[in-house]
């Protein structure tokens, strides 16, 4: 990896993005995986790079939701995989849930590097190398999943994920949570639980955050965030 000075103003973004091509040339990530990124870094922007206090409430009540789940599962992909496998695995651990990788660029290989990194990163069991269930409505990769895992899950959490899946899920009588810098996403307004953050600051606050006992709209919650990024942009404008 590029050594990049922590004194540069840029050194986080810089870091991430570095782990992303680095998981590209291991064969882990995919290209694709690059370009979704940067969408999500240009989000990220508007938020000031920090976790909004709407983000933080959809944290906490996605702790809730799986705690009280009858079979969580959490869907990984390369970019998790790439970006933030230890708090992932621990995530699953603290929540008792279940681990799956799910790939829309589907190779033998990358489901074994990912798996690998997981294990490398704590975890015990990782699904979705031998699927043996298919998500009904879809014709990709990603239909494929484990019964035991996604097909059975009643509450799923899928960071970074494409919108028919998601859709797809809770068609299936799911409850969806998601991980997505853009609220505009298919599957930010397909979710239940759309945390608009950074996944490498969502899951380390979901390792340390209490649930939220309180009610939760999705609807508001992403309302209430356009707005927020619409106010950020607009103050900015003015100190031009």
């Amino acid at each position: 990896m590029t050594d990049i000075p922590e004194s540069h103003p840029r050194y986080l973004s810089l870091k991430t993005r570095e782990k992303l091509v680095q998981g590209v040339e291991e064969g882990m990530t995919s290209k694709a995986g690059l370009i979704a990124h940067g969408r999500g870094e240009a989000f990220d922007y508007l938020l000031g790079e920090e976790t909004t206090p709407f983000a933080e409430k959809a944290e906490r009540y996605a702790l809730k939701l799986m705690k009280e789940a009858d079979n969580a599962v959490i869907s990984i992909n390369g970019n998790v995989a790439a970006l933030v496998p230890d708090s992932i695995v621990k995530l699953g651990q603290d929540l008792d849930a279940k681990l799956e990788v799910n790939l829309f660029h589907r190779t033998d290989k990358r489901m074994e590097l990912i798996e690998k990194k997981l294990k490398d990163n704590g975890a015990e069991e990782v699904l979705g190398s031998e699927p043996d269930a298919k998500i009904p409505d879809l014709e990709h990769a990603r239909a494929l999943c484990s019964e035991e895992g996604i097909y059975s899950s009643d509450v799923v959490l899928v960071p970074l994920e494409d919108g028919d899946r998601a859709k797809a899920l809770s068609d299936m009588g799911k409850t969806v949570i998601t991980i997505d810098l853009n609220p505009l996403s298919r599957t930010a307004q397909v979710s239940d639980v759309t945390i608009v953050d950074n996944i490498i600051r969502a899951v380390p606050n979901m390792n340390k955050q209490e649930p939220l006992e309180e009610g939760f709209s999705n609807h508001k919650n992403l309302n209430r965030t356009l707005k927020y990024m619409s106010q950020r942009l607009f103050d900015l404008s003015e100190e031009l």
